[in-house]
Order: C-alpha cells, then sequence, then structure tokens
C-alpha cells in the first residue's frame, strides 16, 4: 500500500463521490478509479459498495478509514516536526479560549508573546466548545474551563477562579461586600443563555440551594452583558479575575458566601498532536499568566 494510494482513499471518504474527490486532489477520475481498484485487489476485498452512481463503505473500508486517519495525523506530525526543526520559531499557532476571557483578559498575554516570537502568527479563536475544536484540530490548545477527563487529550490545570456577583455601582446592593447565595434568589439577573458553560456553573450552584436564577436578559456577548449591568438592567455573577482585570470603577464586586460558583482553567491539547516549540513556549506563558 503506497502513501499515494491511501491519500487517494481518504479523499474519497471525504467526498464520498470519486469524481468529487478527482477534482479536490487533481488527479482525473480514471486515475482515481484505478488507484482505489490496485488498492482493493492488493487487500482482496472491495472498500466500497457501488450503487448505482452512489458509493458507501464496506466494513473493511470503515477499518481502512479509521486507521487511515491515524496515519494521515502521525505524517502531519512527523512534517509539522521536521518544518519545526528548520524554523523553530515560526508557523501558526491557533488558541481556543472562551469569548469573555479573550475581549477582557489576554491581550497582554497576546503582545507579550509577539514580542518574543514575532514571526509566529498566533490566531485566538474565541469559542464556547473549546474541547470539541481541540478535539476536531480546529485550534492547537486551548484554555478549557471544567474539563473532563478525556484520554484523547492532554491536560494541563492552570487554577480555579471563583464568580461573584457583579452589579452597577447605581445597584441597591453596591455597598455591600457580600451576599449568601440565598440572596441571589429573585434578584433580577442579566446572564447568558442556557446551556453557555458560564450561566451551567452559576445555575448548578443555585440548584443545589432549591432554587434557579432569575434571568430577566440573557445573551450570548460577555460585552453586551457588562454593559447592561453598568445600565443597572440587573446584576450578573462572573469570574472574580475577570472583573477585577477590567478595572471598570462603575462596577462593584461582591463576594458569594459559602462554596460559590467556581471553574478550573485547563491548557488542553490533543495527545496525538505534535506540540511545536512555538506551543510549548506560548504554554508557560499562559500558564505563568493564569496562575501569577
Amino acid at each position: 500500500m503506497e502513501i499515494r494510494q491511501l491519500h487517494y482513499f481518504m479523499a474519497v471518504c471525504e467526498e464520498m463521490h470519486f469524481t468529487k474527490a478527482a477534482e479536490k486532489i487533481g488527479v482525473s477520475q480514471p486515475t482515481l478509479s484505478q488507484q482505489i481498484r490496485a488498492l482493493e485487489d492488493e487487500l482482496t476485498i472491495p472498500l466500497f459498495d457501488r450503487i448505482g452512481k452512489k458509493i458507501a463503505l464496506t466494513e473493511a473500508g470503515e477499518l481502512l478509514f479509521k486507521y487511515g486517519t491515524e496515519i494521515m495525523d502521525t505524517l502531519q506530525n512527523v512534517k509539522d516536526s521536521i518544518a519545526d526543526l528548520r524554523h523553530m520559531q515560526s508557523g501558526t499557532l491557533r488558541l481556543g479560549i472562551m469569548p469573555s476571557d479573550l475581549d477582557y483578559r489576554i491581550t497582554q498575554l497576546v503582545i507579550d508573546f509577539h514580542r518574543e516570537y514575532p514571526n509566529v502568527k498566533l490566531m485566538v479563536i474565541a469559542s464556547i466548545a473549546i474541547e470539541a475544536q481541540v478535539l476536531e484540530s480546529e485550534v492547537d490548545i486551548g484554555i478549557g474551563t471544567n474539563v473532563l477527563p478525556d484520554e484523547r487529550l492532554v491536560t494541563i490545570p492552570l487554577c480555579t477562579e471563583e464568580y461573584v456577583l457583579t452589579v452597577s455601582e447605581k445597584h441597591h446592593l453596591a455597598d455591600r461586600t457580600s451576599v449568601t447565595i440565598d440572596e441571589l434568589k429573585d434578584l433580577p439577573m442579566v446572564i447568558y443563555p442556557e446551556g453557555f458553560m458560564g450561566r451551567e456553573i452559576v445555575e448548578e450552584t443555585v440548584r443545589r440551594h432549591g432554587f434557579r436564577l432569575n434571568s430577566i436578559l440573557e445573551t450570548s456577548s460577555a460585552t453586551s452583558i457588562l454593559n447592561l449591568v453598568r445600565a443597572n438592567i440587573g446584576a450578573t455573577v462572573q469570574p472574580e479575575p475577570l472583573i477585577r482585570q477590567m478595572g471598570d470603577p462603575s462596577l462593584r464586586t461582591i463576594r458569594i458566601e459559602d462554596h460559590p460558583p467556581s471553574r478550573s482553567l485547563s491548557i488542553i491539547y490533543r495527545h496525538d498532536r505534535y506540540v511545536t516549540q512555538a506551543a510549548k513556549a506560548f504554554m508557560e506563558q499562559i500558564k505563568r499568566f493564569f496562575q501569577g
């Protein structure tokens, strides 16, 4: 079996159409079909069921696709590692991070990294599905929240952050230094929609006290939430370091007593992915930033 044949086979699997696959990889359709036939002859078993103009993977084809994906990933890692040896401080590094942290926290981290590695193109991508992005190789590394154990991932714990009640300076609770969790009951809240990690962490905590948040306005944008809080539309509950780093004098943070909501942040990346020297350096900067 040749790598070229495996590449052709994977292209057909992705398109499930011989003509489209041939166009994608830049060969003629007869050449592609001939190479797939040669591969099937070598393995002495069909890889595709050909039903009229449609095709489907056979059981043997599904096995080859599974292991072929691993082989192609390994080959890409080899190319990446050799390129890294040649260039050391060049290439592209993709980071996945929660939108609120991207908007308000990591600007200085990005500046520091660019100054040290000016030839590395850094792509910072906001997402609420960071683990999925890492597993699908849409990003190289991610900063995940409350990451569950997964044998496909390397997880490096960073820190645990408590959530605080955040209100406008005009709010009736603005002079308080602390509140109980029970005092959050019926308090008008501006918060993320259900399903967002920032919402679920807080809901899980108050649920243990027998109530749900009194959501009066929901938006997926942290910027919008905080603008609405500044306007005294309602209160919100956000990670304390995020609000502190903003340094906004119009906002007040109020500690939540007795086991407040919290989140654990971790660096994550695929265990089978080659980690470039630039990525290793950036992960060290991330650790210093969040743990310092």
